[in-house]
């Protein structure tokens, strides 16, 4: 797979030269690289682990449980089954970095029953295969529109729920939108996970993803909200920004620099 995976970067890179102008300003952006080569070589290694991510995600139809438990490791499960016997739902907030994707299998490491926040796809045939895909380690994704109401469903009916949000990407433009600093740039920031910890009084952890090698990956579980209503309105999404940048500082060639972070940048209200 890995083989492919090579080829299609080259492919992707070269040759079709995918979001390549995005990749290369968010880049920029950020800060990340100390100089124009060091941006490059965090270009090249992205597309890299960029192919290697979509290949797993379809590999992921067909990995086994023992496999996927050994790819995708979760180092202090012990966290997770404290907060399910203590009968607490959870918000698991990450960054589209690393292996995101297997990061659905955490539902392999914890008494909870897993859903995953997301959009839906307009293309209902891919749609459909995303959701397929995810299904398969045991966690239901809910569309973004009606995640409200699952969650008052869950909490009527005394669900042990962990609902993973990826609240790191670009909403669209709204009057009330709350805006903050990103990477020394101020843009519109999704809000959903803390507002819905706070009204359903759900524990709040961060999922700490690294890439260890190709095709290994470890999430670490730290608690960011054991009881969010004792934080101030918005404290809880800048500590998790802080965290996601944190992480891309360390290693930037493993974050999702495709998506148009920016877009928004010098819109924001006074």
């Amino acid at each position: 797979m890995y083989v492919f995976s090579d080829v299609l970067c080259f492919l992707m890179y070269r040759v079709v030269k995918y979001r390549k102008q995005t990749v290369r300003q968010n880049i920029r952006l950020a800060g990340v690289a100390k100089n124009p080569k060091h941006a490059k070589a965090i270009e090249k290694e992205f597309y890299k682990h960029f192919c290697d991510l979509f290949l797993e995600m379809i590999k992921s139809i067909t990995i086994s449980e023992d496999a996927i438990k050994k790819r995708f490791v979760v180092k202090n499960k012990a966290l997770l089954e404290r907060y399910g016997k203590q009968g607490k739902s959870i918000i698991v907030m990450c960054g589209h970095y690393a292996s995101y994707e297997w990061l659905l299998s955490i539902t392999y490491h914890m008494p909870h029953d897993g859903f995953g926040v997301y959009s839906p796809l307009s293309n209902p045939y891919f749609d459909r295969m995303v959701q397929k895909i995810r299904r398969k380690h045991g966690a239901y994704l809910i569309p973004r529109k009606k995640v409200r109401e699952a969650l008052q469903n869950h909490h009527d009916n005394s669900v042990l729920a962990t609902y993973g949000f990826a609240g790191d990407q670009s909403p669209q433009m709204r009057p009330k939108n709350y805006w903050q600093r990103f990477f020394g740039i101020k843009v519109p920031v999704f809000t959903g996970g803390e507002r819905l910890a706070k009204e359903f009084n759900l524990t709040v952890v961060f999922a700490k993803l690294e890439k260890k090698k190709r095709g290994f990956y470890e999430a670490t579980i730290e608690p960011l909200a054991e009881n969010p209503n004792d934080f101030t309105d918005y404290e809880i999404t800048d500590e998790f920004l802080r965290r996601i940048e944190a992480q891309v500082k360390a290693n930037p060639a493993h974050y999702l620099w495709t998506h148009n972070r920016f877009k928004h940048k010098d819109k924001a209200p006074e």
